[in-house]
């Protein structure tokens, strides 16, 4: 062998070396991205996993996210019942109207039955206004009528009828609070006849024959699509809940809020008005 065939042999080996180096590291740079994008993907599950369970979570907490109606088995519904009637039992009530006749103060609730908004304030700050300021006295709150969820107005004048009907014999804060604990998912149209036949039923005391009788009266039906439609289109009112509050018997004035589930600004507003 000559001395340039040694010598090509010799570059033909180290290039052959340095190809299989360089194919040996191009293959542990692969597997170690193989290892990498594993890991990552693997990494990604466990969150996906975590995500997913933290959502089932959530929606089991909140009822699926979104209100069910009525509930199907009598010990739920004799849960909502318990709840409404140590909300507002004990409490005088006439008409549409919960508290003492002689509270100084009063305060004019507009909502709608289907109305969101209104069930947070109903179940979120209502309850705290109702026992620091209604049952002692000091306090009386009138709940009237305002179109704005339902889509409906002859589904919005039954239902809301129907709550007045109940105040024929002094039950309409039963009537509304069942409503708004057993609220539907909106625009559902989940308020049908049988819907509200089953609120009805489960106000204690109440004479469904009478109530039935009462939702014929064409006096309510006035009061909700006429009285207090108008009421609220003299406040500028155009949306649920909306307030008026004042010192009974006298001018009204709008009362704002920012978070309808905080009791603060009646709260604030009362302590005003009885220092006044």
């Amino acid at each position: 062998m000559t001395p340039v065939e040694s010598d090509e042999e010799d570059l033909t080996r180290k290039e052959r070396r340095e190809q299989a180096r360089a194919q040996r590291k191009a293959m542990e740079e692969a597997a170690a991205a193989s290892a990498a994008r594993r890991t990552r993907l693997t990494q990604l599950g466990i969150v996906a996993s975590v995500v997913v369970v933290a959502i089932i979570v959530i929606l089991v907490a909140t009822g699926g996210g979104s209100k069910k109606g009525i509930p199907s088995s009598k010990h739920e519904q004799n849960s909502v019942v318990h709840q409404v009637s140590a909300l507002v039992g004990g409490i005088p009530q006439k008409g549409n109207v919960l508290g003492s006749p002689t509270a100084p103060v009063s305060l004019q609730y507009f909502g709608d039955l289907e109305c969101p908004i209104c069930q947070k304030f109903t179940l979120g700050a209502l309850p705290t206004v109702i026992s620091k300021w209604v049952r002692t006295g000091k306090l009386r709150i009138e709940y009237r009528s305002l179109e704005t969820a339902t889509r409906e107005p002859e589904v919005f004048k039954a239902q809301q009828v129907a709550a007045y009907a109940a105040g024929k014999q002094n039950k309409a804060w039963n009537f509304i609070e069942t409503f708004y604990h057993e609220q539907g998912e909106e625009d559902s149209g989940y308020v049908t006849e049988k819907y509200i036949q089953g609120i009805a039923s489960q106000v204690p005391g109440l004479s469904l024959a009478q109530w039935t009788t009462d939702r014929g009266n064409q006096e309510l039906a006035s009061e909700v699509t006429v009285t207090d439609a108008q009421a609220a289109s003299n406040a500028g009112f155009d949306g649920t809940p909306s307030f008026l509050i004042g010192h009974s018997g006298g001018a009204m004035s709008k009362l704002e809020y920012s978070n309808p589930e905080d009791p603060g600004f009646i709260n604030e507003a009362m302590e005003k008005l009885l220092k006044a």
